[in-house]
């Protein structure tokens, strides 16, 4: 007998979550609203009543109740949006301000975004309730590429171009583009092709701004080899099999 292996299966079958955390990660709602639904008493763990978000749930040996119905982890879904400007990529907001979940169809499982896109940028935004395989897409060691059209304030020229690839400082760090060339240019602006492979906060906008350049528009338009392609503007669809299947042989050769 393997006695290793059998340790190994017992762990993970022990592993335990908090319970805000455990329904978010079968897949029922996000972490906030699951703490919002523990704290009005309308979740039962173990057929006992329970107001703490952290306390802790064994996976596949405890049972979660919401308003009397037991939850079963949901099948795994993974979806992309043509994020048109003005949405905020949160699952819901104080004020009242439409987020990226208003043109996702109403029947869908609850999914949250995969990363950010802020309120002013437009294109690819992927969803999951697989909360493993979005930590993928997301984590700085995957290096999965991202893919950007920028239409900028000026024409690009090939200074500011190496610039971008080489590095340009900006509130204390130093950001670097993977890629940068040339799509079109008009009379007084152009369209610069940029391809991240870290993704920090606002990293385009706060390049381009340390250059004093300005954005007019940002769309991002592939992640790894999935691409935006012929998708409307607001609308929303299942990511095919071929698809998934081409992201995670992407990030399995990083």
């Amino acid at each position: 007998m393997n006695r290793g292996s059998g340790q190994t299966k017992a762990a993970k079958f022990d592993r335990r979550v908090g319970l805000a955390r455990a329904l978010s990660k079968l897949g029922y709602c996000s972490r906030t609203a699951a703490a919002g639904l523990i704290l009005s008493g309308r979740v039962r763990l173990n057929g006992s009543l329970t107001r703490n978000p952290e306390a802790p749930v064994r996976f596949g040996r405890d049972q979660v109740d919401v308003d009397g119905v037991q939850i079963g982890k949901a099948e795994k879904a993974y979806w992309m949006l043509n994020k048109p400007q003005g949405l905020l990529s949160t699952t819901d907001d104080e004020h009242g301000r439409l987020t990226v979940y208003a043109p996702l169809p109403a029947e869908l499982p609850w999914m949250g975004p995969v990363g950010r896109l802020d309120k002013a940028s437009e294109g690819l935004l992927l969803f999951t309730n697989d909360s493993e395989w979005a930590a993928q897409i997301t984590s700085p060691e995957t290096h999965l590429d991202k893919t950007y059209h920028v239409q900028i304030t000026t024409i690009a020229d090939d200074s500011l171009l190496q610039k971008l690839t080489l590095g340009v400082p900006a509130e204390g760090d130093l950001l670097r583009a993977k890629a940068a060339r040339p799509i079109r240019r008009g009379a007084k602006n152009s369209w610069i092709e940029i391809v991240l492979d870290e993704g920090r906060n606002r990293q385009i906008r706060r390049m381009l701004g340390a250059c004093g350049i300005e954005v007019y528009r940002l769309i991002r338009v592939a992640i790894g080899p999935l691409q935006l392609g012929s998708l409307s503007k607001g609308q929303a669809r299942k990511l095919t099999a071929e698809e998934k299947a081409a992201i995670d042989r992407a990030m399995r050769k990083r």
